[in-house]
């Protein structure tokens, strides 16, 4: 079973627009659906806050205390597919982002529910 971190948008946990930290990102990973490639324990849940740059420190923060190392950090399906898009870096960038300060694999998307 992988650990993983799941990265959500912060403005539309906030806005009411349809939650990442939901049933739908949790069910995905505990029953290795979606983009998980098998099950999968959430171990932390970050809320980026815009503009986003804290959110790599936030990651890292997450792993430290929770004192269990992620196998892979996921982006949100509502993250990586807002509408509208964030208006300060794309999905891309804010993968590479938190790859880049922290060293953990980030993967885009979690699920594929509606």
């Amino acid at each position: 079973m992988k650990n993983v971190i799941i990265v959500g948008c912060g403005a539309y946990m906030d806005s009411g627009y349809g939650c990442p930290g939901e049933w739908r990102c949790n069910k995905a990973a505990a029953l290795g659906e979606g983009n998980f490639d098998e099950e999968s324990r959430v171990i932390g849940f970050v809320k980026c806050e815009c503009p986003g740059r804290a959110t790599a420190t936030t990651v890292g923060m997450t792993a430290k205390m929770s004192e269990i190392k992620p196998d892979k950090v996921y982006l949100s399906s509502c993250l990586v597919g807002a509408k509208p898009a964030c208006p300060y870096m794309t999905a891309d960038e804010l993968a590479q982002f938190i790859q880049d300060k922290t060293g953990f694999t980030v993967e885009q998307k979690t699920q594929d529910y509606h």
